[in-house]
C-alpha cells in the first residue's frame, strides 16, 4: 500500500491559481461513509484560463522516483459525487507542469476500487511512453469544465 503509509507521504492541494486561474479547492482528512480518507472539494472554474483543482501525492519523500516496474497498474479506493475525475501520473520524464499520463474515472457515491492499468494511461503534452520505473507522483484531478468537485481517497496501491 502506498497510502496511507507510514505517515511520511502527504497529499497536497494544487489549483489553477498557479497559472492565474480562479478555481477554489480545499483538502481535508475526514471519515467518509465509514472510511478514513483524504477529501478534495471545490469549484472548478474555466475563468481566466483556468480549469482545475487537484490533490497530489508524491510516491517518495523529497520528490524521489520509485520503481513500479513489477506491477500492472495503480488501484485507488474512491468515493465521490458522480463526477468524472482524472488520475494523472508524473515521472522523472516530465519536465513541465502540464505534462502527465492520464486515466479517467467516475467517483460514485459508494466506495469503489478503481484499477487503472499503466497501459491505459494516455500521454498529455509529452511524446514519451510512460516509464513506470521512474514514477514520482499521482494527482487526482478535477479538470476541464466548470463543476463542483467532491472526491475522497481512502487508499492507493500498486497491483
Amino acid at each position: 500500500m502506498i497510502w496511507p503509509g507510514d505517515g511520511a507521504l502527504r497529499w497536497r492541494l494544487i489549483t489553477d491559481a498557479v497559472m492565474g486561474g480562479v478555481s477554489q479547492g480545499r483538502l481535508t482528512h475526514e471519515t467518509m461513509a465509514g472510511r478514513e480518507a483524504v477529501r478534495m472539494r471545490g469549484d472548478v472554474s474555466t475563468d481566466n484560463n483556468g480549469g482545475f483543482i487537484q490533490i497530489a501525492l508524491d510516491f517518495a519523500p523529497y520528490g524521489d522516483a520509485i520503481d513500479a516496474g513489477s506491477f500492472t497498474g495503480i488501484a485507488i479506493d474512491v468515493y465521490g459525487n458522480g463526477e468524472h475525475y482524472g488520475a494523472h501520473l508524473r515521472s522523472t520524464q516530465t519536465t513541465r507542469p502540464q505534462q502527465s499520463w492520464r486515466a479517467e474515472f467516475i467517483a460514485t457515491s459508494d466506495w469503489q476500487r478503481i484499477e487503472c492499468p499503466f497501459a491505459s494511461f494516455v500521454p498529455h503534452r509529452i511524446d514519451e511512453p510512460l516509464d513506470v520505473t521512474r514514477l514520482r507522483r499521482l494527482g487526482i484531478v478535477a479538470i476541464g469544465r466548470e463543476f463542483v468537485a467532491d472526491v475522497a481517497i481512502a487508499s492507493v496501491d500498486f497491483y
